[in-house]
């Protein structure tokens, strides 16, 4: 969502124009972006808490060469959200995962799926890397032996 359908959702709620709506919402981001910078910290109950915090310099790779990069410190802003957004989230979270298993269960035909295909089939004797059905360890990650 964009400045823009805040200001139109807004000032459609609320009656007001778009330009005067446009001049609210504007100003309220001045007054976060202002308190951040002079408090380093600001507290919206029930949304959440913008805090600005200091991250250490470090030691970086450029992916294209590989190469190593030295990366300053800086000031970042860091967003930790409220109870209440946090709750609305993982309720969408809870939906997503009911609406995915409903659908699951209507492809396969309303039973519960099994690993091995239909109950009376064994399980294949060729053994699938990472399956938690296979007897076989995961194959190694090249990475996992160090540069």
């Amino acid at each position: 969502m964009t400045k823009k359908e805040i200001v139109k959702t807004i000032s459609e709620e609320i009656g007001l124009t778009q330009l005067k709506t446009k001049e609210i919402v504007q100003k309220t981001f001045d007054a976060i972006v202002t308190t951040l910078v002079e408090e380093g910290r600001i507290e919206l109950r029930n949304f959440g808490v913008f805090e600005v915090k200091k991250r250490a310099a470090r030691k970086a790779r450029n992916p294209r060469t590989g190469a190593k990069v030295d990366v300053d410190e800086k000031f970042v802003v860091t967003f930790k959200p409220g109870k209440e957004m946090e709750e609305r989230v993982r309720q969408l979270e809870e939906k997503a995962r009911q609406g995915r298993l409903e659908s699951e269960q209507q492809s396969s035909g309303e039973s519960s799926p099994s690993p091995y295909g239909s109950p009376s089939q064994p399980p294949s004797e060729t053994p699938s890397y990472g399956s938690p059905y296979s007897s076989q360890p995961n194959p190694p990650n090249p990475g996992d032996y160090g540069s």
